[in-house]
């Protein structure tokens, strides 16, 4: 193997998941919106172009669950473009969810599955129609994770009820079965990309059925889920699918520096970007650890003998580029200036890199020494280590692994935050914020003895319900806001709406770029390049 991919692929291979025909290799093709042919009613069945489907219809929603939205991608069908789903006779049952992707889970969700015909989708619609007699506006979730979970596992019912919008939620494959390249595979990496512009044009066409707006979708996620779609803000496979787009806590403009998400991981450009070339090369090393020689052996395989080898989903989980679907680095594409013109809102947590320092150090029994910070500083950073050191004491922080928190948090997730703004801000509205809530209730099944606070993904509770979370009183009324905010966005482009802080645009060229912090009882505008030290961390752009 070269060097290079020798790197990248140690970086995949330690790097854990980060907070769902037309002819052969032809994604399916826009078709109008065939969907919109009943079903707008109030009632618990609806026809899509497909066919019909009965949901659950309750007091206040109608629920339809695992809906294919393409054909499962199994035999020849694996790492191959999505395609389209065959219509069935009758109505097929929609009160449980579809299938979920092959995964085996991490130590903070233990979630399984490795049931392939998992390209779904559930829509979740206010009961009655629109007051209005139109299209309520739609919003399609992207969960979080390159290598774990599923749309249902997204409990919507809150956003639907309080902001009166549609909302999509989906499957789409992941990991290996999502990113997998091989040489002379078509579509190498990309297979998760592709899964979800499929999704999205199945919104397109149906929308109306559940009573959606079709010309009014917005494509929200977090994590992984934003990182996909800064990919799909420059595919031109996505052109046109979305009219906004909500980027949380995405990755896709950032760096990965050597030590920053675990000691031995090393450096890379791409946080979450590999070449098409890395990653078929990648899968021509995996292939004789499986046993096979070529490509017709690897789609032969059983999905449990696949999930067998040690780190396979994570090794997998990065995003190619350099084919049809990203023709070109997505990042190098914003700073070019290129790109999909949509308002957009973006934004991370104030304390993105606690999560991964706590569960890898101090969860794990070794919290980082100052002996350790400053071996982690020198890996990082090199002949800067005793610069950042002076700027980033343990002292100011109140330990070397918070210390080391901040350090990563403002040189990787806000630097290239702020950058995504700033370069998005040019071609379209955008609204930037920060989520800043330090008391947020910890969602995942980890120990809350460390001080984890804004976190990573750290918002969701606030916009989703999850189990086992109480939130005070005072974070239910920022729990309103935001939600206010997202659908007042996904409805008209503009976030502000009555009783509720005014948020401005966010402009690149003001002295002070206008950023709403988002913490109970404080709405209101943070200096978000001071409060993360940007002067330090100059911007590559």
């Amino acid at each position: 193997m070269t060097g290079k991919l020798t790197a990248a692929l140690v970086a995949a291979v330690l790097l854990s998941a980060c907070g769902g025909a037309p002819r052969a290799g032809t994604p399916e093709k826009d078709g109008g919106n065939g969907g919109n042919n009943g079903g707008n009613n109030g009632g618990n069945t609806v026809r899509t172009d497909a066919g019909a489907v009965r949901g659950t219809v309750t007091a206040e929603h109608r629920i339809f669950q695992g809906i294919p939205y393409a054909a499962p991608p199994v035999g020849e069908l694996r790492w191959s473009s999505p395609r389209p789903v065959a219509p069935w006779p009758g109505t097929r049952d929609a009160t449980r969810p579809g299938g979920r992707c092959p995964q085996v889970g991490s130590d903070y969700a233990k979630v399984a599955g490795s049931d392939e015909d998992c390209l779904f989708l559930n829509v979740t619609a206010p009961r009655t129609p629109a007051p209005s007699g139109e299209g309520r506006p739609v919003m399609v979730w992207i969960h979080g994770d390159g290598a774990l979970g599923s749309g249902d596992l997204t409990d919507v019912r809150a956003m639907v009820t309080r902001g009166d919008v549609v909302v999509v939620t989906i499957n789409y494959r992941l990991g290996v079965f999502g990113g997998f390249g091989y040489p002379g595979l078509a579509g190498s990496g990309t297979y998760g990309l592709q899964d979800q512009q499929a999704a999205l044009r199945w919104v397109r066409r149906n929308a109306a059925a559940f009573g959606g707006d079709p010309g009014n979708v917005t494509v929200f996620g977090v994590s992984w889920g934003a990182l996909s779609i800064g990919g799909h803000l420059t595919s031109p496979g996505a052109e046109g699918l979305f009219d906004r787009a909500v980027l949380q806590s995405g990755e896709g403009m950032m760096d990965m520096l050597a030590g920053s998400m675990g000691e031995g991981v090393p450096g890379y450009p791409a946080f979450a970007w590999r070449t098409a070339g890395e990653v078929e090369e990648m899968g021509g090393y995996v292939a004789p650890m499986l046993g096979c020689e070529d490509l017709r052996c690897l789609r032969a395989l059983p999905v449990e003998r696949i999930l067998k080898v040690p780190q396979i989903m994570n090794m997998f989980q990065s995003y190619a580029y350099g084919n049809e679907t990203l023709p070109r680095l997505p990042s190098a594409e914003l700073r070019a200036g290129r790109g999909h013109p949509v308002p957009v809102i973006s934004g991370a947590t104030r304390d993105e890199h606690r999560l991964f320092v706590g569960m890898r150090y101090d969860l794990a029994g070794r919290p980082i020494t100052a002996r350790g910070y400053g071996r982690l500083l020198r890996t990082a950073f090199g002949a800067d280590a005793a610069r950042v050191a002076a700027e980033y004491p343990p002292a100011g922080y109140g330990s070397p692994s918070l210390a080391w928190a901040a350090v990563i948090t403002d040189r990787m997730w806000a630097r290239a935050t702020f950058e995504q703004n700033r370069l998005l801000s040019r071609k379209a509205p955008l609204y930037a914020y920060r989520f800043a809530d330090r008391r947020a209730p910890m969602f995942l099944p980890l120990r809350t003895d460390f001080p984890f606070g804004a976190f990573h993904a750290a918002d969701l509770p606030y916009l989703f319900a999850e189990r086992n979370v109480t939130l005070t009183p005072a974070q239910r009324r920022l729990s309103d806001q935001m939600i206010a905010y997202w659908t007042n966005f996904a409805r008209t482009g503009d976030p502000n709406g009555a009783g509720l802080p005014r948020w401005e645009r966010f402009d690149g060229a003001a002295r002070v770029p206008y950023t709403q912090s988002l913490e109970p009882g404080a709405v209101w505008p943070v200096d978000y390049a001071a409060d993360h030290n940007l002067a330090f961390w100059p911007s590559p752009s």
